[in-house]
């Protein structure tokens, strides 16, 4: 297993490299409704707001707190202009200026593009960096030792524009879930030893090729952690999506002037929706201008209520977790599962195995573990017929 030392910013480091780990800013993406989570997770209130470990720290608190210790006050959050309350009620800390609030959703490429151009704006040799809310990763020091990593593999060099580097996830299963990322020849970086190129990007494989890649070796999970030079970043953009560029920097043009409201609502719906998987990150990779640092950190995305189960230690004495409001509320006897109330109903499981209870004061999901992912046609169902109410 790779071996990342926990040290402090930059101690040991030649100037340049120094440099670098300063100029770096944190960007946190808090988007998306989490829909194989329903009935928890929902538009108005998304997964990344929510406790989901029992730790006592909302998803997007956590991932804060992990990246403080990089970017000090170098922060910036990405999130709809529906939960601008909630984000700056749990994050206090962040200014205004640091909160980008996008009116509808327009998929990655927007979101982590324009943070990029705006940063640009404000200073043309920031390192960003940039990692969803409503990821579960610890120990906090070995992601942070490889996010350091990253910055040094990013920053440009003489001669060079630096590179677009991933944190790859080094695969617990051979999953189909997850994109993979292919691992080329190590690079010589100062101060990341364990720097590679990467080969290519892989779409999500069916599972004999999952198993292949398993067996291989040399695959890594892609999370969408990205840390690249704001330069790079956007001269991809611009190579490959030209018009999602141009929006994008007249956006981040008038973001600090009088004219960010006229603009933003001028450009902003009528923006292409693409990931920045396929707008920056897998042309860019052909291109030669990616790298991976393996990130030997424990991770999960919480994509069901059965990565609850798992992620969650405190389990009652049926092997039960309990989770909610009206957590006290709930009776279990020779039973196993994953039970979130937020209402004061008593709930009593009995006999029963891997069940998944979600109760809500508008919604019961009743479910198992082994059929978790399945959650998310409940809610297209419901979008299907109208019953928008509770999603």
């Amino acid at each position: 297993m790779t071996s990342f030392a926990s040290n402090d910013d930059g101690a040991g480091l030649a100037a340049p490299q120094r440099a670098a780990l300063a100029s770096f800013h944190a960007v946190i993406p808090a988007g998306g409704v989490g829909t194989r989570l329903w009935p928890l997770s929902r538009a108005g209130a998304p997964k990344f707001l929510h406790d989901l470990t029992g730790s006592g720290s909302t998803l997007l608190r956590a991932t804060y707190d992990r990246l403080e210790p990089l970017a000090h006050d170098r922060m910036m959050v990405v999130t709809g202009v529906a939960h601008k309350e909630a984000v700056c009620g749990q994050l206090p800390e962040i200014p205004d200026s640091e909160l980008v609030l996008e009116s509808e959703p327009k998929d990655s490429a927007a979101a982590i593009g324009l943070a990029a151009a705006i940063l640009f704006e404000r200073d043309p040799s920031i390192i960003m960096g940039s990692f969803a809310a409503d990821h579960v990763i610890s120990p906090d020091g070995v992601f942070q030792a490889a996010v350091r990593e990253a910055i040094l593999t990013a920053a440009p060099g003489e001669g060079s524009d630096g590179k677009i580097v991933t944190i790859g996830i080094a695969p617990t299963h051979a999953s189909t879930g997850f994109g993979y990322i292919r691992t080329g020849d190590p690079l010589a970086v100062a101060g990341a030893p364990h720097a590679y190129a990467v080969a290519e990007f892989v779409e999500k494989p069916d599972q004999q090729t999952a198993d292949r890649y398993l067996a291989e070796g040399g695959y890594s999970w892609n999370a969408g952690m990205f840390v690249a030079p704001v330069s790079l970043m956007l001269k991809h953009l611009a190579a490959n999506e030209p018009e999602l560029h141009a929006g994008l920097t007249e956006i981040a043009q008038a973001w600090d002037t009088p004219q960010r409201a006229e603009v933003t609502g001028r450009i902003w719906p009528n923006l292409p929706k693409i990931a920045i998987d396929y707008a920056v990150a897998e042309p860019a990779a052909a291109a030669g201008d990616v790298a991976v640092i393996p990130g030997e950190f424990r991770w999960d995305d919480v994509g069901d209520f059965a990565a609850i189960g798992r992620l969650n230690s405190a389990k009652d004495t049926d092997n039960v977790t309990v989770l909610g409001e009206g957590a006290r509320r709930v009776f279990t006897e020779d039973a196993s599962g994953v039970v979130v109330t937020d209402t004061k109903r008593v709930i009593a499981l009995i006999g029963i195995d891997d069940v998944v209870i979600v109760d809500t004061p508008d919604a019961l999901l009743v479910t198992t573990t082994a059929h978790a992912q399945r959650v998310k046609a409940a809610v297209e169902s419901l979008k299907a017929s109208g019953d928008v109410d509770v999603l």
